[in-house]
């Protein structure tokens, strides 16, 4: 049941923060500060949707030790919680007033999904059961 929980959730944040990257983007060459606000609340959504899926995976990874956890596992835990880390002081970069968030808001976001699609290759890799990728 946990496992459908976190396959249904996992993706959710991803798109929230690929959203909130674009609106930077768009932001940085137009005038209008609305893709700003709009890049901040789509940060703010993409963090709580990140919650449910991060506690179902620490406890997957950490604590239920029915099987052990696979080292591309432990791996993607780490890059989604640096992701997160990066997400919550980039929500706080774009509390700023204006244009006061462009560059560091950009270089926050690209940085959050960068790690988020790191994370997702990694566990491609396992599943697509490629054994010379993985360390044992």
């Amino acid at each position: 049941m946990s496992t459908a929980i976190f396959d249904l959730l996992d993706p959710i944040p991803f798109g929230f923060f690929v959203a909130a990257l674009i609106f930077d983007i768009v932001y940085a060459y137009s005038p209008d500060v609305l893709w700003g606000k709009g890049a901040a609340w789509l940060i703010s959504i993409g963090l709580l949707f990140a919650i449910i899926p991060r506690l179902i995976n620490l406890a997957h990874v950490w604590f239920i030790r029915s099987r052990p956890a696979a080292y591309v596992e432990k791996i993607d835990f780490w890059l989604n919680l640096i992701a997160i880390a990066a997400a919550i002081v980039n929500a706080f970069v774009h509390t700023r007033d204006a244009y006061a968030v462009i560059p560091q808001g950009i270089w926050l976001s690209a940085f959050t999904v960068v790690l988020l699609s790191v994370g997702k290759v990694v566990l491609a890799t396992q599943k697509a059961g490629f054994k010379e990728f993985r360390h044992e």
